[in-house]
């Protein structure tokens, strides 16, 4: 029986994939600026068997939707949004084994700095931190730094190649896993001949280096991606550990993750070596009747111009111009694609505007899971079976409530079932998800910068 892992999705920001829920009396997402409410949900995480808080992101707002931002700033759809990172700190302050993923755009940021911070990270977690590699997808951030547009959508790909090459310079290759030997005898607290500059020149960065930080305790963080372009699925088959799809049936999202193992197979990597997560929202209860009649209560707080404003920042595509009950269409923009191929490319129906609003209002783009901890249970282990994935983001409808739910009834069902563990030992979050050691596996590419072979 495969092991399931369970990450919970959140941001840092009042509402994330439920728009308008924000109104509801015990969502408690307007404390998303207090270390206090950053602090709890870390622990009743870890207490509830999830392995992983991770952490999206966006750096502009959504402002497709009617040509203008005002539906995501009046319903609070990722907006206000803080900075990710700051919190982490703290929050593996008051945990043991909680894993924590960022997302943070390479668009934006300078490799050698944004390797320093991740690093840092990795040291302050003790290996706890991985890094969901982004490439950015809203017009109104590009603006907002520097540029007149977003890049076309291969060529932050094309940069990502190249940046991905500096950090594992940095990474991997700047500092030996000797070179630290804090002697006081002798003085030396670092050989300077175990640590070199990575000469880097290329088309988009050059960097000199040496590295700043000694090497941490996963040198490189575990790494996360989530595009599904043919694109994206070819950086991620080279570069990611972890992958993030969405999709609202199994069936839709069975045919990206096995294009993804078999682009994984072809550039030389074990395909089942990246761990494949896809999104759900569960909303459960003691009985049936009474998940339904939550599901029924969250809806009359939906809303629906919100989730369209979300989706028009996702995709590109500004459905205010639709009729409600036009049909969608599969056109290619410079956005996140993959989101509205989710809807397009579904076999099974025909979305038009108005049942899109309605079923992204809750969740987002991935299914709601409604029922009972044995009927919810089922339904994952379908995914897990039919989707060929390896666990789930679990995203809320209301904070902290939604987790607090999921940790108190279904977990306890999986750990019955075989599927979670009763109780994880203290280690790397590398080592966590893929049983191995603490560092990048032998067959990723990042280990081709290292200099000698680390032990372990």
């Amino acid at each position: 029986m495969s092991r399931i892992y369970l990450n919970a999705f959140d941001m840092a920001c009042v509402g994330h994939q439920s728009p308008g829920l924000w109104r509801h009396p015990e969502d408690q997402g307007h404390r998303y600026k207090t270390l206090s409410y950053w602090t709890e949900l870390a622990k009743t995480l870890e207490a509830g068997g999830f392995d992983l808080l991770f952490l999206a992101d966006v750096l502009g707002a959504y402002d497709v939707y009617g040509g203008s931002r005002d539906a995501a700033v009046i319903d609070a759809a990722q907006f206000p949004v803080n900075d990710p990172t700051l919190a982490v700190s703290a929050m593996a302050a008051v945990t043991e084994t909680l894993g924590f993923g960022i997302t943070v755009s390479l668009t934006y940021e300078q490799p050698y700095a944004l390797a320093r911070r991740l690093s840092t990270l990795d040291h302050l977690t003790e290996g706890r931190v991985a890094w969901n590699i982004v490439t950015s997808y809203l017009d109104s951030a590009a603006r907002n730094l520097g540029l007149d547009a977003q890049l076309p959508h291969d060529r932050r790909y094309d940069i990502a190649e190249e940046y991905l090459q500096v950090c594992y310079k940095l990474w991997e290759g700047s500092w030996e896993p000797d070179a630290v030997e804090r002697d006081p005898v002798r003085g030396v607290f670092t050989d300077p001949t175990k640590v070199h500059d990575i000469e880097h020149q290329g088309q988009y960065f050059t960097v000199p280096g040496p590295f700043l930080c000694e090497p941490s305790a996963q040198r490189t963080p575990l790494l996360f991606q989530a595009g599904a372009s043919p694109r994206g699925v070819r950086f991620a088959a080279a570069h990611a550990e972890a992958v993030f799809v969405s999709g609202p049936t199994p069936e839709v999202v069975r045919g990206p993750v096995r294009a993804l193992r078999q682009e994984t197979a072809r550039l030389g990597r074990d395909p089942r070596s990246i761990k494949v997560f896809a999104m759900v929202t569960p909303i459960v209860a003691e009985t049936h009747d009474a998940a339904v009649s939550m599901l029924h209560e969250y809806r009359r707080f939906v809303s629906p111009a919100g989730a369209l404003a979300l989706f028009g920042g996702w995709t590109g595509v500004d459905l205010a111009e639709l009729r409600p009950d036009e049909p969608l269409r599969h056109i290619e923009t410079d956005a996140n694609r993959s989101a509205l191929a989710s809807f397009t490319k579904d076999s099974g129906r025909t979305w038009t505007t108005r049942e899109l609003a309605q079923e992204i209002g809750i969740g987002g783009r991935g299914p709601v899971l409604v029922g009972t901890a044995s009927g919810v249970a089922d339904e994952l282990e379908r995914w897990v079976d039919e989707a060929d994935i390896d666990g789930f983001n679990i995203a809320y409808v209301i904070t902290p409530g939604t987790f607090a739910d999921f940790a108190r009834l279904v977990v306890p069902e999986l750990r019955r079932r075989g599927r979670v563990p009763h109780r994880r030992e203290r280690r790397t979050l590398r080592e966590q998800f893929d049983g191995g050691g603490p560092h990048l596996a032998d067959d990723h590419p990042g280990t081709a910068y290292r200099r000698v072979r680390l032990p372990g």
